[in-house]
């Protein structure tokens, strides 16, 4: 083989890698696009109120939420809260048109209170995941 092929071999090898890559790590960005969310982990709770709902998940002792509206769209009043028991509570608010949050904690196992509100509606967990 001439030092021609090899350098082609070694390009197309190359771009094969570099492709199944950029698909590996567009795979997980795009089933998180898909819900919504940012969340790593698995959903293990839906908080649903009057006016959206509040998606909890978990993952290697790490518990993540995001607060979203039932119609995205104007700008609202958002939070979500996150509070691992024996720790003060990590809060997102504001004014947002689609979510609010995503906020994770690092629990371990201990318990969580979960709080999220979308203009006059609310949520609040109390004590789980314990």
């Amino acid at each position: 083989m001439d030092s021609g092929a090899i350098r082609r071999r070694l390009a197309l090898g190359a771009a094969v890698l570099a492709a199944s890559g950029v698909f590996a790590l567009a795979a997980p960005g795009s089933a998180q696009a898909a819900t919504g969310t940012s969340c790593a982990g698995r959903e293990v709770r839906t908080l649903p109120f009057s006016t959206g709902s509040v998606h909890i998940y978990k993952r290697n002792g790490y518990v993540c939420a995001v607060t979203l509206p039932k119609k995205a769209g104007a700008k609202r009043t958002m939070s979500v809260s996150v509070q691992a028991r024996g720790n003060r509570p990590v809060v997102d608010s504001g004014r947002y048109a689609h979510l609010a949050g995503p906020v994770t904690v690092h629990a371990g196992h201990r318990c969580v209170w979960i709080k999220g509100s979308v203009g006059g509606g609310s949520a609040s967990s109390g004590w789980i995941l314990c």
